[in-house]
């Protein structure tokens, strides 16, 4: 007599696609009726279960923020909010910004010696008109964003506007690869700034691209405000 086979486990696959087909409830839902809502939902939360189940690994992650779109530091410092709400330490190295102190800086002085904050630039291109002086400052970012890189004493190493060096060719993309390559296994490092080279994006675990729709200083003249731009 022959065993019944064993039941199917269903594959990472078949549990993403059934539960974009089980899609995310309210009225997007086709059932006019609670029962009938509760039973779909119920099969969802029982799907979603499944895959946080089955997605158990732990890794320090690449995350790129890029694009012409706002919000790319932003995105990447409210990770370094999170990380220290949990009792982690977080290294933040700057590159081109540093002539101005943002009220980032300024707020998350409160985590006192467990933000470690780096600005090494001194504005934008057309502001120092010093390709010399600017490869130099870059250079010099680098160095101090490879003690964090290479050590395990930092949860989360923000790279800020190295995406921007890279493209102005202060910093080559292999050398930056190599970089993140060496921290440690748990360590994220998170890099922003637009035109990030299709070498990190290849190799990042996370990429978001923000995308310019409206912008209220090219349509309407409004100037960088405290708080929303710096």
């Amino acid at each position: 007599m022959t065993n019944p086979p064993a039941p199917h486990s269903p594959s990472s696959t078949e549990l993403d696609h059934s539960a974009e087909v089980l899609g995310i409830g309210g009225h997007l839902a086709p059932e006019t009726d609670q029962q009938s809502y509760r039973k779909r939902m119920q099969r969802r939360q029982d799907v979603q279960r499944q895959r946080v189940e089955e997605r158990d690994k732990e890794k320090g992650l690449i995350l790129v923020f890029t694009g012409h779109g706002k919000g790319k530091t932003t995105a990447a410092l409210g990770l370094a909010l999170r990380t220290l709400g949990h009792g982690e330490r977080v290294a933040v190295v700057q590159f081109i910004k540093g002539s101005w102190q943002p009220g980032e800086a300024k707020a998350l002085k409160v985590f006192g010696d467990a933000l470690s904050w780096h600005a090494f630039g001194e504005g934008f291109t057309w502001t120092t008109q010093d390709r010399e002086r600017d490869q130099q400052l870059v250079s010099k970012a680098w160095q101090q964003a490879l003690i964090y890189l290479h050590s395990n004493n930092h949860k989360l190493v923000v790279l800020d506007e190295v995406n921007v060096a890279m493209k102005l060719g202060y910093l080559k993309v292999e050398e930056v690869l190599g970089g993140i390559t060496e921290r440690p296994p748990l360590t994220h490092v998170a890099l922003t700034g637009r035109g990030a080279p299709k070498e990190l994006i290849e190799r990042a675990d996370l990429v978001t691209e923000m995308t310019l729709v409206h912008h209220p200083f090219k349509e309407q003249g409004v100037k960088a405000q405290a708080g929303i731009e710096f």
